[in-house]
């Protein structure tokens, strides 16, 4: 973004970003995004979660815009209006839980706005209810959602093991975007719902200039939205490749990061000398 330009569009990620580790919105976090709204510049969250698990956030910040869910698999109106919706085509769903499954890593699927298990003692079951607020079905088998899903996610505490399932995917050459969006998540979707193409979307819908459009990660599913905005912010413990591909580096989410990126590098591009 040119220096002194003016933010036209501000984009968050949510897990390991907006929120702290245990999926909290800290005052800090709410006041910097009351800041910047009072400061005229739109703001909109992207999130690896489902439409259902952004809702609270959506309506605890008073988000008017659309907003990205499944890594951009889905845009959404903050009502829940569905507007793109980018789906895995079976062939390479079916192929993905097949990789998955040699692995021996847990597998969840996402479609119709729920979240689908067959093993409900896996792993980072708890979590991701804490997570998303809302219970998984339990199925006997995913053929049945097969046709519909949004997301598919590697799911397991050795991270050695989803790092065999990543490689497996991407040496088949898929039709699928994967990306993990935490260590121990590995998250399956179509080419086009990735992180960058959302952001893309995103400013297109609320008529911003997207080489004057700011995001915010903490992940490897974020660095495609680095890629494309005029300015990137990276979570101070994301891993060392994201901190490396932002054009700055925040604080962690342990210690108000976000709210400390708003002040140091957002609110200041907002003072009456910065703006063009």
């Amino acid at each position: 973004m040119t220096p002194g330009a003016r933010p036209s569009l501000f984009v968050s990620d949510i897990d390991g970003t907006l929120v702290t580790p245990d999926k909290q919105l800290t005052p800090a976090a709410r006041q910097a995004v009351a800041a910047i709204a009072a400061a005229g510049v739109p703001f909109t969250v992207v999130s690896s979660r489902p439409p259902r698990g952004m809702a609270s956030v959506i309506a605890d910040l008073g988000v008017t815009l659309p907003a990205a869910a499944f890594n951009g698999a889905t845009i959404f109106e903050p009502g829940g209006d569905v507007l793109i919706a980018h789906r895995l085509d079976p062939s390479v769903a079916r192929a993905t839980l097949a990789a998955i499954a040699r692995r021996d890593a847990s597998a969840w699927v996402f479609a119709d706005n729920a979240w689908f298990i067959v093993d409900p003692h896996g792993p980072k079951i708890d979590r991701e209810r804490h997570t998303v607020g809302f219970d998984a079905v339990v199925l006997t088998a995913f053929e049945a959602v097969i046709g519909r899903a949004d997301k598919i996610v590697a799911v397991s505490d050795d991270h050695a093991r989803l790092d065999a399932v990543e490689a497996d995917l991407r040496a088949t050459g898929l039709a699928a975007n994967v990306e993990r969006s935490q260590p121990y998540y590995l998250d399956i979707t179509h080419p086009l719902a990735n992180k960058g193409e959302a952001v893309r979307e995103l400013a297109r819908l609320a008529g911003a200039d997207l080489a004057r459009t700011v995001v915010i990660g903490d992940m490897t599913n974020d660095v495609a939205m680095f890629r494309v905005a005029g300015f990137s912010i990276a979570m101070g413990q994301g891993p060392d490749a994201v901190r490396a591909a932002a054009t700055v580096v925040t604080g962690p989410n342990t210690a108000d990061g976000f709210a400390e990126a708003v002040t140091r590098f957002v609110l200041p591009r907002l003072a009456p000398a910065g703006l063009v």
